[in-house]
């Protein structure tokens, strides 16, 4: 078995302290994606704070560095989905509505040249320990190559999907042929030209991987356990002029500061069944036709709450899906008259005529529901069925340890000695506003767990969380506050508003990782907060209004 990895060119690693030796530092950020970048720029450059990042990959850019599998992309349009800050976009021009990664990448290397933020990076430093100790009301921060550091703030920007998740199929090492998995893929081309391939998921990985390799593969099989209710992309070349608008652009930043998503977008204000059938089927063909997320994120109102409205969704969903499916077997494992589960609980993915290729001779799809894969072999895949697929490469797009994942690897002990991941996977998450762990003073964690995160624009949610971390710092140093941590009931409470936001929506009624639910043994529980980022704004604002008022200071 071949395991094909490889690590991308990107920025340049500042000197690294001698193994043994320790960083004395005001902050130190982890991880190097969206929140990072825009952390250590607003610690270091607008709070003067000695700080550095620890990044464990080769360059900056987070997700869009490690994710270099073939058709990886955004799934947000441009321009919004980007820093708001205009001395990074002023001289940056996108060239597509949905940007690839190699453009991503090369957005990132474009932030890092203009903020110089790889002055104050560690590249390939993977964070495996990190302690506070109350007398001197400071982190210990400890890396897998041996570097240590010490720092009174610590913000894990690690994000929500750092680590892959992989079965423990047996007979993995065994495989003859190269395996790929999707978070580490090398940075030279794969060439499947008269390869037989498989790619196992069906998640937007899977998706944007099986829309690649099918165009050339000799051979594609896919696996898929369940059917993703995807819809188009309609991807193109942004009109030229639409960047170069200054004001307009700067009204798109302002905009989506006040909307719950992110976005200049919100649902339509009606409910679905108040309508005629006519509108509505009006309606769906519209915001259809727009591609994108349009369908799922501006449908009307009770989508996601209402079963009835949300089966008239999937409905049409499904028959203007079903249309594109030749064989009538893929047809009902890809797009199945009666749903799995309520329409638009799991993230739809952007697709490019992903459904037209099982219209190929060459293409099989092949359900793990039915049939779930119990081995691999050196010449193949064998599913429960005693089928054995024979394939000379295996991509794997089987999803992500989502948010406790990347937390357990950084290995962060609170206050007590316990280790918080452990906790979580015991207990459930336990935060406050997601930002902030009972137990662990002066850590913050910006885009993840219990926050709006994954249902916002990414960029824009960040934007204000960072913010908010400067500003509660900033508020320390006046004050001449040692820490701050949260109280056991305010992490109850917020637990508490997540839990029953997310039960007044369908979610709950999927086995998806928003729950949790797609790690064996992991709590099943709503991971990230529903309730919009203009409430999440108020509730931050009002944990540190005034002298902190919201925090325990110590």
């Amino acid at each position: 078995m071949t395991i094909a990895e490889g690590a991308s060119s990107g920025g340049t690693a500042s000197a690294n302290p001698e193994h043994g030796s320790r960083l004395e530092l005001d902050a130190l950020v982890v991880g190097g994606g969206f929140s990072g970048c825009y952390m250590l720029h607003k610690l270091r450059d607008e709070l003067n704070l000695n700080a550095k990042l620890f990044e464990a990959g080769t360059a900056l850019g987070g997700t869009w560095h490690r994710n270099r599998y073939p058709g990886a992309r955004v799934d947000i349009a441009v321009p919004g989905y980007e820093y708001s800050m205009e001395q990074i976009w002023n001289d940056w021009k996108w060239t597509e509505k949905y940007p690839g990664q190699a453009e991503l990448q090369a957005y990132f290397n474009h932030v890092d040249k203009t903020l110089s933020l790889s002055k104050d990076c560690y590249f390939s430093t993977e964070v495996c320990d990190a302690r506070f100790d109350t007398e001197s009301a400071t982190w210990t921060v400890s890396t897998k190559d041996g570097k240590c550091a010490r720092a009174k703030y610590l913000i894990v920007a690690v994000g929500f999907a750092a680590k892959q998740h992989v079965p423990d199929w047996k007979g993995l090492d065994t495989f003859a042929g190269d395996i790929y998995y999707s978070a580490n893929w090398p940075t030279e081309q794969v060439d499947v030209r008269g390869k037989r391939v498989a790619v196992i998921g069906t998640g937007s990985t899977g998706i944007q991987i099986i829309q690649e390799w099918a165009k050339d593969a000799a051979e594609t099989t896919v696996f898929q356990r369940t059917p993703n209710t995807a819809l188009p992309m309609c991807q193109s070349l942004l009109p030229p002029g639409l960047q170069e608008d200054r004001a307009s652009r700067l009204q798109i930043f302002e905009d989506n500061k006040t909307t719950n998503s992110g976005l200049e977008i919100w649902p339509i204000p009606q409910n679905t069944m108040d309508v005629s059938p006519e509108e509505r089927l009006a309606t769906y063909e519209r915001l259809y036709g727009g591609g994108g997320l349009w369908f799922w994120n501006t449908n009307y109102q009770d989508l996601l709450v209402d079963p009835v409205a949300n089966r008239e969704a999937y409905d049409f969903w499904a028959k203007k899906t079903r249309a594109r499916i030749n064989d009538p077997r893929a047809r009902d494992l890809l797009a199945p008259l009666e749903p799995l589960h309520p329409w638009g609980v799991k993230r739809p993915s952007l697709e490019q005529n992903y459904y037209e290729l099982f219209n190929k001779p060459n293409v099989r799809l092949v359900s793990t529901r039915e049939s779930p894969i119990v081995e691999i072999r050196p010449n193949g895949i064998v599913a429960e069925d005693g089928q054995l697929y024979e394939v000379d490469m295996i991509a794997v797009a089987t999803g992500f340890d989502t948010v406790t994942g990347g937390i357990k690897d950084v290995g962060i002990k609170d206050k007590y000695g316990f280790d918080v991941a452990d906790q979580w996977n015991k207990q459930g998450v336990r935060t406050h506003l997601g930002m902030m762990v009972g137990g662990c003073p002066n850590l913050f964690m910006p885009y993840s767990a219990q926050s709006p995160s994954v249902f916002t624009n990414g960029p824009t949610s960040i934007e204000f969380q960072v913010r908010w971390i400067a500003d509660v710092i900033r508020k320390m140093r006046e004050l001449g506050v040692r820490a701050v941590d949260v109280s056991k009931e305010s992490e109850q409470a917020w637990k508490k508003e997540v839990t029953e936001i997310a039960n007044m929506t369908l979610l709950p009624k999927a086995k998806s990782w928003y729950m949790g639910a797609n790690i064996p043994g992991k709590p099943v529980e709503p991971l990230f907060y529903l309730g919009g980022m203009l409430l999440y704004r108020e509730r931050c604002l009002e944990t540190s209004r005034g002298e902190l008022d919201g925090l325990v200071k110590m």
